[in-house]
């Protein structure tokens, strides 16, 4: 029986070693990336906060002032206590005339109103009590026939729009990945759209990922049953 020479043995062992050392790097890597940029992302922010909101902190009463150095969650604290004063403060008749003055003043400088304007409504849109926006996640084909892509019902087409257009069409926002905050808006009849067994979180996530967080049927249909969200004939006939 021939034996293997004691130097292709050695070098067999030390390749096996070093993929093991590889696979497990790359396991430990796979698994504490997401807590390791969910925590970043998280710091960003707070001291990005801080950085805005750091101000209306009285300097006498900042950490740095009374523990010696600096303590982020300042800024972030400062303007949650801020939010929650305005909160109260609007929630009187001198506070939404003092808003109602604020609005008429940001609508009176140009540029700024065309800004302020859109992202107001956008916001009311989306935190209206019973909003159909965002409600149903479909797939259109875009930019060309046999080419699909995900989308989000925002709406039934009102307006002109709809005047112009001899059917029946629902507005969807198309966004892009991985950043899903810019897109498109299109005007699609109803009939050219297929709705998709998952919730709006389970669309959003698809489309961050690129495709690689992809819910089962099975997952999106028992979401949709907590959610209880309404279907594109539900939207259009409202």
């Amino acid at each position: 029986m021939t034996q293997q020479p004691a130097t292709e043995t050695t070098v067999s062992t030390k390749a096996s070693a070093l993929a093991w050392l590889r696979l497990t790097i790359v396991t430990g890597a796979l698994v504490t990336a997401p807590a390791v940029i969910t925590l970043y992302i998280l710091y960003l922010f707070i001291t990005t906060l801080d950085g805005l909101l750091i101000g209306v902190v009285p300097a006498s009463i900042r950490p740095e002032s009374l523990l010696g150095y600096p303590m982020p969650g300042t800024g972030l604290i400062a303007g949650v206590v801020l939010m929650l004063i305005v909160g109260i403060l609007v929630r009187n008749y001198f506070g939404r005339r003092l808003v109602m003055w604020g609005e008429r003043l940001m609508s009176g400088i140009p540029g700024v109103r065309s800004i302020y304007g859109a992202i107001k409504q956008v916001i009311e849109t989306v935190s209206k009590a019973g909003s159909t926006s965002f409600r149903e996640v479909v797939l259109v084909e875009y930019p060309r026939k046999g080419l699909w892509c995900l989308a989000f019902v925002t709406g039934k087409t009102k307006g002109q729009a709809q005047k112009l257009i001899n059917k029946d069409v629902v507005n969807i926002f198309l966004p892009t990945t991985p950043n899903p905050t810019s897109g498109f808006l299109l005007f699609v009849p109803r009939e050219d759209l297929v709705s998709l067994d998952m919730t709006v979180e389970q669309g959003l996530k698809m489309v961050i990922s690129g495709g690689i967080v992809t819910p089962s049927t099975a997952e999106g249909k028992a979401a949709l049953k907590e959610e209880k969200n309404p279907s594109i004939e539900e939207i259009t006939a409202s």
